[in-house]
């Protein structure tokens, strides 16, 4: 048991918490807790607070006049010498707080007391090659099962009562680069799951399984030209080539190292039984070496669950240079124009342009710039399509006088992204969305390079530069139909967490200092902070239990910018790893 204040060990109140545990040992999260999770307010059993990934709470306890009332109820440490970036999104169900760790760790916590249930700890090889620090973003909860994602690229599903395995699939080759980071998502009984390592030359790839026998059931890649397939007693059929020709939008064979990491948690409309995947950059970041667009790289593509076909897709950054990842989440929304009801989807891309789509067919609808500056792009066209600034495509290293370096240019953003992975939220009451963005631009030119298995496969080298002085973070309201920025909040280093909102007009973040903080949701004033004592990248949650409104955020500083940030990893320098987890309250009156 970690928590403060208490002996590590198994205490007596861990005991009578895990006996009552196995007296409700029926009560599973069933298709219609996943389809209502937006709507329940007794737990949280979705990443992204519902299918949709709207990350909204119709709980109104803590609003702008209460939340001032509101502490910290128990803080639980995940212990060890782990302490690295802590990116989950809780999870909470029947009591029981089930969350990751950094290193492939799962953890069950009281909610009421905050002491640990169970824990799980991957048992990782040597030679696992995450990009981006040894992060992991959360759970999927079905039936009696957690199921995550390992560094080393296995997808395990758990006891929820007592943290057993009860089943483990390897999804791919670690010694190739691939691994897990994302949070999977159950649909329709299949749990599904991407996979990391674009900048190792990996072919991309979205996989489902049965989520209580772990079959697979269907495998799409998201590299143009590979075959995806469905699976029916174990036997592979064929299920049609990934939307496109071998090599029509990719030079020679450079498709079958193409990248595409789909590494990001999907999301899924009911209302058009589609789910929404992103994809991350083409390999190598040199440009140069790939003519053409490069599908289905730095898209978002609409994916039917049942069988992973390809439905639509969306590419924003067709040959992307920058690597601008297009895996950013695609958030369902509805909206009035015309008498006629709207049913969009919108994103925020890594290139700096907010888009939004008709989710049923993937149209174009509108983009805008939700940053300040944008130097790779003049702006998009009718079809959404940007029109590039070719001055600001790095350099041909084969033009130059000796062939080991191409022309070194400044791009904006940078390619840690206008936004990162960190998600956005939308309030039905206000329709605006929440954006957690950046301000920084980079140096970045090309480089030789031949693909080899399990070594980095880039191409190009750079360093990010901070835009202001006095910040770097930027949390924006955005109004999606309009395109202008209704309010900012910003912060000296990056926001590299998610952001949760409300129907107490609260927006809830945390930030790299290790501020979880409120403001107001239509004003952007500060309501609330409260300092966790280390950097916030993780997601907030809030949940009712016993009448009273709770909210949650993970806790420990980490993530791509302290290893990839060059001169803003500078900045940052001073702050602490970590590794908690802190549950708040208000107390009733």
């Amino acid at each position: 048991m970690r928590k403060h204040g208490h002996i590590k060990g198994l205490a007596l109140s861990t005991l009578v918490s895990a006996l009552c545990l196995a007296g409700t040992a029926g009560a599973t999260v069933t298709e219609e807790d996943l389809l209502n999770d937006q709507d329940t307010t007794g737990d949280v059993v979705t990443n992204g607070m519902g299918l949709q990934g709207q990350r909204y709470s119709p709980l109104d306890a803590i609003n702008p006049d209460t939340v001032k009332k509101m502490h910290p109820v128990w803080a639980f440490s995940f212990g060890g010498e782990k302490q690295r970036g802590q990116e989950s999104q809780p999870m909470v169900k029947d009591g029981v707080m089930y969350v990751t760790a950094s290193y492939s760790r799962v953890f069950a916590i009281d909610v009421k007391t905050g002491d640990e249930l169970w824990q799980y700890d991957a048992r990782l090889p040597d030679g696992i090659m995450p990009c981006c620090d040894v992060i992991n973003r959360g759970v999927a909860l079905y039936d009696d099962l957690v199921i995550f994602g390992t560094l080393d690229a296995k997808l395990v599903a758990l006891n929820k009562d007592t943290g057993k395995t009860v089943w483990k699939k390897t999804v791919a080759d670690y010694k190739a680069g691939y691994s897990i980071t994302a949070a999977p998502t159950v649909i329709k009984g299949k749990v599904i799951t991407g996979i990391s390592g674009g900048e190792f030359g990996v072919v991309g790839k979205v996989v489902a399984y049965d989520a209580k026998t772990g079959k697979i059931a269907w495998m799409r890649p998201t590299v143009e030209g590979h075959m995806g397939y469905v699976y029916e007693d174990g036997k592979e059929i064929e299920n049609g080539i990934s939307g496109g020709e071998a090599g029509k939008t990719w030079p020679g064979d450079l498709w079958k190292t193409g990248g595409a990491a789909p590494w990001l948690t999907q999301t899924y409309d009911p209302d058009t039984d589609l789910l929404f995947v992103g994809t991350g950059n083409p390999a190598p970041w040199n440009s140069h070496m790939r003519p053409g667009d490069n599908l289905f790289s730095s898209s978002r593509l609409a994916l039917d669950p049942d069988d992973g076909k390809i439905v639509w897709h969306f590419q924003t950054t067709p040959h992307d240079g920058w690597d601008y990842d297009g895996v950013n989440e695609l958030i369902s929304f509805d909206y009035e124009e015309n008498g006629k009801t709207v049913k969009a989807a919108g994103t925020a891309d890594r290139n700096g342009y907010f888009y939004v789509l008709n989710r049923e067919n993937g149209e174009f609808i509108r983009g805008f710039p939700f940053v300040d500056k944008i130097t790779w792009s003049t702006g998009l066209d009718e079809n959404g399509r940007p029109i590039y600034n070719e001055a600001s495509r790095p350099g041909d290293p084969s033009a130059g006088e000796d062939g080991n370096k191409g022309n070194t240019v400044v791009a904006a953003p940078a390619f840690l992204g206008g936004k990162n992975w960190m998600p956005m939220s939308y309030s039905k009451d206000t329709g605006l969305f929440y954006v957690p963005s950046n301000e920084w631009q980079m140096d970045i030119w090309n480089e030789p390079i031949a693909y080899k298995q399990g070594a980095a496969y880039l191409g190009a080298g750079f360093t990010i530069h901070p835009t202001n002085e006095d910040y770097i973070g930027v949390l924006r309201a955005m109004d999606p139909i309009t395109g202008k920025e209704v309010w900012r909040y910003t912060n000296y280093a990056p926001l590299w967490g998610g952001t949760m909102n409300t129907a107490g007009n609260l927006v809830f973040f945390g930030t790299p200092e290790g501020y979880l903080k409120a403001l107001d949701a239509k004003t952007g004033e500060l309501k609330y902070e409260f300092n966790t004592g280390s950097g916030i990248v993780g997601t907030p949650i809030t949940w009712e239990m016993d009448g009273e409104q709770y909210v949650a955020v993970a806790s420990g500083w980490g993530g791509a910018v302290p290893l990839w940030g060059g001169e803003v990893a500078k900045r940052v320098k001073h702050l602490n790893q970590g590794g908690s987890i802190w549950a708040f309250k208000v107390p009733k009156d």
